[in-house]
């Protein structure tokens, strides 16, 4: 991804590739081995929200588990502030995790039963930023109010089952705040709330953007809020970028086959023609899972408009547009 003249990055990634072993069936049956991203590269600044989109299982949350350490990348690095994250260690280990916090899908799981939404708050706190009692029940109170949570006293006090799901997303996203995080990977955070308050959590999540200067990792599969909340975008299929770039161009003007059918599969009420993506067949299983080994392009077998050359060649990046980029022949 092209990289802005006197910006530097926050966070970035850097040509990463993620391998995973896979068991066959059979006791005798040798593993094989799955590649879930092949050659991510992209740049994110402060301030700003990349949204990362695609079908289930083409590699979007695999992204934020190497980001948050729970994988090693096969080859490729991921920075924070120019410094290799899987390198970091003790005090700089500490300051990543501090300065780098997920929000889960599932706000009914992300916060601990047994304890109240103070709690939350007051871990965090202690571990990362040493004040009075005082002191610490003033910004748990500030942080509760940032997110929507009001009155704070009387919602700091009550425990996630006593919440409703929008509150619970609300309340965890103030624990984001606490912490002290400037880069936040957001993994469809909306995807499990009622349609009804979606806008509200992006609204929230738009203006610690704008008036924090949090920077978003934001995955998802809907078309929709991607535009409404990202400034730029990556589209994944099987692990592979195949278009990015400003949100807006890529959007109203996609150039890849695959953009093109993701964006005319959405719903929309004005549309008479119901449009879906070509299904998977059972011969294509082994194409869309991606190994090692494999050649061509990943959606050649589902793309409307593929010749014999996509077979034999993975397509290379090349700009479209300007700050448009795909992987395609086509375009």
């Amino acid at each position: 991804m092209k990289v802005e003249e006197n910006r530097k990055p926050i966070f970035s990634a850097k040509n990463v590739t993620m391998d995973f072993k896979v068991a066959r069936k059979g006791i005798f049956a040798k593993k094989s081995t799955i590649r879930a991203l092949n050659d991510i590269s992209f740049e994110l600044y402060p301030g700003e929200a990349l949204a990362i989109v695609g079908e289930s299982g083409c590699g979007k949350s695999t992204i934020c588990r190497i980001a948050m350490r729970f994988y090693k990348p096969t080859y490729g690095k991921m920075y924070f502030d120019n410094e290799n994250i899987h390198e970091l260690k003790g005090e700089k280990l500490k300051e990543y995790r501090q300065k780098s916090q997920m929000i889960f899908q599932d706000p009914f799981s992300s916060l601990n039963p047994l304890f109240n939404i103070y709690y939350h708050l007051k871990r965090p706190l202690q571990l990362y930023h040493t004040s009075d009692k005082e002191t610490m029940y003033k910004k748990m109170d500030e942080y509760l109010t940032m997110v929507g949570l009001t009155p704070p006293k009387e919602q700091g006090e009550k425990f996630p089952h006593q919440l409703s799901g929008g509150q619970k997303q609300r309340a965890y996203i103030a624990r984001v705040l606490a912490v002290g995080a400037d880069v936040i990977f957001a993994d469809e955070p909306t995807s499990m709330l009622d349609v009804s308050i979606r806008l509200g959590i992006l609204n929230l999540l738009n203006k610690l953007k704008k008036e924090m200067k949090k920077s978003f990792i934001y995955i998802t599969h809907d078309i929709a809020t991607a535009r409404y909340f990202a400034d730029r975008i990556i589209v994944l299929y099987a692990g592979h970028m195949v278009e990015w770039g400003d949100v807006d161009k890529v959007i109203c003007n996609p150039k890849h086959p695959y953009t093109k059918l993701l964006i005319a599969a959405a719903p929309d009420p004005e549309r008479e023609e119901k449009i879906d993506l070509p299904v998977i067949r059972d011969k294509d299983t082994e194409i869309r899972q991606w190994t090692p080994e494999s050649k061509g392009c990943p959606f050649r077998t589902r793309c409307p408009e593929a010749r014999e050359i996509c077979a034999s060649k993975c397509p290379e990046a090349r700009e479209v547009e300007s700050g448009q980029f795909i992987r395609c022949i086509h375009g």
